[in-house]
């Protein structure tokens, strides 16, 4: 029922990280010269320069903390979105389906930004929503509607003979779904998966209108303190850049690890 597939369908991301992938020797190139310099130049910065770059660098480690802690909590509430609406948008009962589909047109048709705005101050008038959950919470409803359009594109590049074949041997709809279907989905999907996390931790730095201490946040801070404007933003991009130059290089090892796994 699960025959090897040589050529694996591969979803792609046009709005996502540069991901390196060995194919692309000009991007691989590229990505260890960004590493080398970036880490070079804020290594120089704090142990050369020192000085404030050494007191900024002992300023945001919290910040950096809570970037990853909204970044794992909304992806992983993002997941469990995505895949109700990817169901959702391949589902054939009809209300289903247009209360799925509803929910990705509205998402995406709005801000990020305005998103957060509006779980945060406007529904604050109702209920008060901690700065953490509405930051959460906006990051999850807002990627759920693209990875839901993610899992629906990765459940639809199966080939349909799964699904006769599974059919043909007994299991219901929702067996072949979630014995054939998925498993098989979920390997397509994972790597622009990766790259909606990467995605959603650069878009983590907008939760910080929310007074939520992230990355960008503890850096305006020590900038309103010390009015070194330069020298903090010039820290805080180049740790943001590392850290995702390091996640997209996880991506395409899980790229390359998933291909060797359906080659063999």
């Amino acid at each position: 029922m699960q025959s090897p597939q040589q050529n694996v369908p591969v979803i792609e991301q046009h709005d996502g990280p540069a991901i390196p992938r060995k194919s692309d020797k000009g991007l691989v190139s590229a990505w260890w010269l960004s590493l080398v310099l970036s880490t070079g130049t804020l290594a120089w910065l704090v142990f050369v320069e020192k000085g404030a770059y050494m007191r900024l660098i002992k300023f945001i480690p919290d910040g950096v903390l809570v970037t990853f802690q909204v970044t794992v909590f909304s992806i992983v509430l993002a997941l469990l979105l995505g895949l109700l609406t990817g169901l959702g948008r391949v589902s054939r009962n009809k209300w289903i389906n247009l209360v799925a589909s509803t929910y990705v047109e509205i998402v995406r048709g709005i801000p990020l930004l305005v998103q957060l705005f509006y779980i945060y101050y406007a529904l604050g008038r109702f209920v008060r929503v901690p700065d953490m959950v509405a930051a959460v919470i906006a990051m999850a409803v807002c990627y759920g509607a693209y990875l839901g359009e993610i899992f629906r594109a990765g459940i639809l590049a199966i080939d349909k003979g799964q699904t006769e074949a599974a059919r043909s041997l007994g299991f219901s709809r929702a067996q072949t779904m979630r014995y054939v279907i998925l498993p098989q989905a979920m390997r397509i999907i994972l790597p622009p998966v990766g790259n909606e996390f990467i995605m959603l931790l650069k878009d983590t730095s907008l939760v910080s209108i929310l007074a939520v201490a992230d990355l960008l946040r503890r850096g305006r801070e020590f900038a309103s303190e010390s009015f070194l404007y330069f020298e903090t933003y010039t820290v805080v991009a180049l740790v943001y850049l590392i850290i995702t130059l390091i996640l997209s290089k996880m991506v395409s090892m899980l790229e390359e690890r998933l291909s060797f796994y359906v080659k063999r």
